[in-house]
C-alpha cells in the first residue's frame, strides 16, 4: 500500500482526525489517526495486516516464532498481523501501568517475536513492551506498524517497518502553537 492508499484508508471510515489532540506520548498535535476507526472493519484491517507483513524482509518474515501486540491499540492489528503471517497473536497489558502477559499467555523462552503497533510516535511504548517481552524470555526481532509519527526518529532498538510513515508535526507543552492552543484539547487515546 502507498501512502495515499492508507491515508484514502483513515479518510474513508473518518479516522484522519483535525483539531488539538494530547497524543499517548504526551505531545501535542493538530491531527489524530483513529486506527481503531481503521481496523473496525475486518477486511480493511486484513488489508493492512497483509500489506505490513509484505513490508517486512523475507528473513524476518520466516524467523517469527509469535506476534504480540501491547494492548489496547495494538491489539486488533496485531491479531490481524498473526493471521497474514500464519502465527499466534497475543498481547500485552498495563492495568498496574508496566506492561505483561496475562490471561494465560506464555512466550517460549527464546522464541523470536514480532512486536506489532497500531501507531508509533515517540516510540516510548514500543520499547516498554519490547523490554517486556524480553522479561517473559522472548526475543523481539522486529517491529511493524500501521503509521510511523515520529518523522523517522523513533529508536526502538530493533528493526522498524512502518507500512507508512507521516510527518504530522507534534508539540511538547512548552512548544505549543498559539493557533493550536486556542483549540480546546481532546485526548483520544487509549491511555489515561
Amino acid at each position: 500500500m502507498t501512502e495515499e492508499e492508507v491515508l484514502s484508508e483513515f479518510r474513508s471510515c473518518g479516522a484522519l482526525l483535525e483539531g488539538h489532540f494530547l497524543l499517548s506520548s504526551g505531545r501535542h498535535s493538530a491531527y489524530y489517526l483513529q486506527c481503531a476507526r481503521v481496523l473496525m472493519n475486518p477486511d480493511r484491517a486484513s488489508r493492512i495486516a497483509v500489506a505490513m507483513a509484505k513490508n517486512l524482509p523475507r528473513e524476518i518474515r520466516s524467523s517469527v516464532d509469535v506476534v504480540v501486540s501491547p494492548a489496547m491499540g495494538g491489539l486488533i492489528i496485531g491479531h490481524e498481523m498473526g493471521r497474514a503471517l500464519g502465527k499466534d497473536a497475543m498481547f500485552l497489558e498495563r492495568p498496574e501501568g508496566t506492561f505483561h502477559l496475562r490471561r494465560g499467555f506464555a512466550i517460549k523462552p527464546g522464541a523470536k517475536v514480532l512486536m506489532v503497533e497500531d501507531v508509533v510516535t515517540t516510540g516510548l511504548s514500543s520499547r516498554e513492551a519490547i523490554a517486556a517481552v524480553g522479561e517473559e524470555g522472548g526475543e523481539v526481532i522486529a517491529e511493524v506498524s500501521v503509521v510511523d509519527r515520529s518523522g523517522g526518529t523513533a529508536d526502538l532498538g530493533v528493526p522498524f517497518f512502518p507500512l507508512v510513515a507521516l510527518n504530522f508535526p507534534t508539540y511538547a507543552d512548552e512548544e505549543v502553537p498559539a493557533e493550536l492552543a486556542a483549540v480546546p484539547i481532546t485526548k483520544p487515546g487509549s491511555r489515561a
